[in-house]
């Protein structure tokens, strides 16, 4: 099993590496290509548009496995440590459900509704491939809620907090410059 999410977190991190390249490169191409020669790839705006949606998704999913999609909890400091463990598995089946139904909705819409002759303007790619995005991040999504609550309650490992590591990186270069300034001063 550890070599499933290991091998899905390869997976993510390339994606989201190749596509933010992808949608990068493109748009300094199409800016340099309009400034200077007064032309621009005709696929390259669209292909870009359809990377940096990919990227969007795969965001979501990555924020998930790291536990740094937005929450409040500050007001959860006046309360037992329970409320606020009790609220958090609450919101997280709330938002299982919520990728439930939103899987069920994307599949039905990109494998039974959409019709297989429509096909994106310029590229001329299948529109299910652009849109099969959706069904494949909420289920990586929903599996990325689950194993955070797996490790959580059954592992019983404390998730990192990117927020708090994020402001310990930052006071701790802050501290060093500060050492420095006075030791070179």
């Amino acid at each position: 099993m550890k070599r499933f999410w290991k091998l899905l977190d390869n997976i993510e991190n390339i994606l989201c590496q190749l596509l933010l390249v992808t949608f990068v490169l493109l748009l300094f191409v199409q800016i340099i290509m309009r400034n200077l020669f007064n032309y621009s790839l005709p696929w390259g705006d669209e292909l870009a548009t359809y990377a940096f949606i990919w990227f969007a998704y795969l965001g979501a999913v990555y924020a998930t496995r790291k536990s740094a999609h937005n929450r409040v909890t500050f007001q959860f400091r006046f309360f037992p440590r329970w409320v606020e463990t009790a609220c958090g598995v609450l919101t997280d089946v709330i938002w299982i459900g919520f990728n439930l139904v939103f899987i069920w909705l994307s599949y039905d819409f990109v494998f039974n509704k959409m019709n297989m002759f429509w096909k994106s303007q310029t590229l001329g790619v299948p529109m299910k491939v652009f849109y099969v995005i959706l069904p494949v991040a909420f289920i990586a999504m929903t599996l990325r809620i689950l194993q955070n609550n797996y490790l959580r309650f059954v592992k019983h490992r404390e998730l990192s907090n990117p927020d708090a590591e994020a402001i310990e990186e930052a006071q701790a270069s802050t501290s060093g410059a500060r050492e420095e300034g006075s030791r070179n001063g």
